[in-house]
């Protein structure tokens, strides 16, 4: 069974981990709860870190004159300081992060659904975007792995989160070990899964590694990590995927009969039409590995980007995604 790195995940600890709401409930996560056994999580709750108190009167975003301020609308409190101050302080001391699951529409841990008010009472939101916590998140770490736990039961976002958390966490131990050997194993084994995400920067990452300019190993380290990081920034578009499956099909199919072949471009095109999902192609061709012993696919992380056991029934037409990353 395949071993994987656990990612280091920051999570709103009022998401399956406490009663810290504002109302002293907790939100069940049927996802995160699955995920508990193969992530590290560290659970933080950034209103209970500034002192408000469990159970609380509710807090909101104030807009006036282009000045935003999180006032609790009960008291009068501001507590825009004092959110400022302990968000600088607890971002600046995460090390080895790769990535976030914030709560939904929280004014302090939202990312991008946060009501923004005109007034402290009796208004209307304008608006929404990110709350206080959320905002510093996005501005300090746009390229780790950043979603709320709406948003992941979109099996398309998960997908999509799982295979960053995961791969990012491979190459942070990775680089933990300062090994060029460790970097090209890394790339070599994430060449068709980087491949189905970009194909440019799969270029640019084969290149840094050609070390032409003959950079020193921790220069190497930081413009991989940069593009690597790059290179996942949006989901897959159905077409390279169907790129990296006929790339990966063209291994193992001279040791194919005429009948598997017709059934591998049967299968493709029902892909391609959004009638099953990615899963089918791709673990029917992991099949064809396994049993022709291809050892340079066997590892390739396109074929397992993250453990079996968080896969799910992906309830989506392949063809007709939107650009949830807009």
């Amino acid at each position: 069974m395949k071993s994987f790195i656990k990612p280091r995940i920051v999570i709103s600890k009022c998401i399956e981990f406490d009663f810290c709401r504002y109302n002293s409930q907790i939100i069940r996560s049927p996802i995160v709860s699955t995920l508990k056994p193969y992530v590290e999580f560290q659970p933080i709750c950034p209103e209970v870190e500034i002192q408000l108190g469990v159970p609380r009167d509710p807090i909101r975003i104030i807009e006036q004159h282009t000045n935003k301020k999180l006032v609790q609308p009960t008291t009068g409190r501001d507590v825009t300081d004092a959110m400022q101050t302990f968000t600088q302080h607890f971002l600046a001391s995460l090390q080895g992060i790769d990535g976030f699951l914030l709560k939904s529409q929280s004014p302090s841990c939202g990312t991008r659904d946060v009501k923004i008010y005109p007034a402290v009472l009796h208004s209307a939101p304008v608006r929404r975007e990110a709350g206080f916590f959320g905002e510093q998140v996005l501005q300090r770490f746009p390229h780790l792995a950043i979603e709320d736990e709406m948003r992941l039961q979109n099996p398309v976002i998960r997908q999509h989160y799982l295979t960053k958390i995961f791969t990012f966490a491979a190459f942070r131990s990775v680089k933990d070990k300062a090994s060029l050997q460790r970097l090209l194993q890394f790339h070599t084994e994430n060449k068709y899964l980087l491949m189905g995400y970009s194909q440019k920067e799969l270029r640019i990452l084969g290149n840094i590694l050609a070390n032409q300019e003959k950079q020193p190993l921790p220069k190497m380290f930081t413009e991989y990590e940069h593009h690597l990081h790059l290179a996942f920034l949006k989901a897959p578009r159905y077409t390279s995927q169907i790129n990296v499956l006929n790339h990966t099909f063209g291994y193992i199919s001279k040791e194919l009969s005429a009948a598997e072949k017709r059934f591998y471009a049967d299968l493709l095109e029902k892909y391609k039409n959004g009638q099953i999902p990615l899963s089918v192609p791709v673990n029917l061709i992991r099949s064809w590995v396994i049993r022709f012993e291809q050892s340079y696919l066997l590892p390739q992380t396109f074929f397992e980007p993250y453990p079996n056991q968080l896969l799910d029934i992906e309830a989506i037409k392949a063809s007709e995604v939107r650009d949830f990353w807009k």
